[in-house]
């Protein structure tokens, strides 16, 4: 192990000496705001990053649940449509007296003159 040796050299006094002195200060200052500044740029800059990124996943995550909210809502809109198609179709059967006369038929046990209603039970 090495201990810095110790000289007893008395520094002169010159303008020169001085002006180095000075520059290597300057310099010194100027390195330890420029860490300064790139140390906070840099916080500045990943905590900028860690917003965007955070609301790009929340914005994906959103995305995709509207996505699979729309697909249920058209499967629901396919049924619907459906459904209406075969409610049309119904009101247009009512519009027919024979239909009318069949489903009173069906439903309520009613018959013609002469006709026998035997009701069969379903399995």
């Amino acid at each position: 192990m090495s201990v810095p040796h110790k000289t007893n050299v008395t520094k002169l006094q010159s303008s020169y000496i001085s002006a180095q002195e000075e520059k290597r200060e300057k310099a010194s200052r100027r390195r330890r705001i420029a860490v300064v500044r790139f140390t906070f740029f840099s916080v500045v800059l990943v905590a900028l990053s860690s917003i965007f990124l955070y609301t790009l996943h929340s914005q994906s995550k959103d995305i995709e649940a509207k996505l699979a909210d729309k697909k249920q809502l058209e499967q629901q809109l396919d049924k619907l449509e459906k459904q209406q198609k075969h409610l049309k179709e119904e009101i247009k059967k009512l519009h027919d007296d024979e239909y009318i006369a069949e489903l009173a038929r069906k439903k309520y046990y009613l018959s013609k003159d002469g006709e026998i209603i035997f009701v069969v039970p379903e399995k």
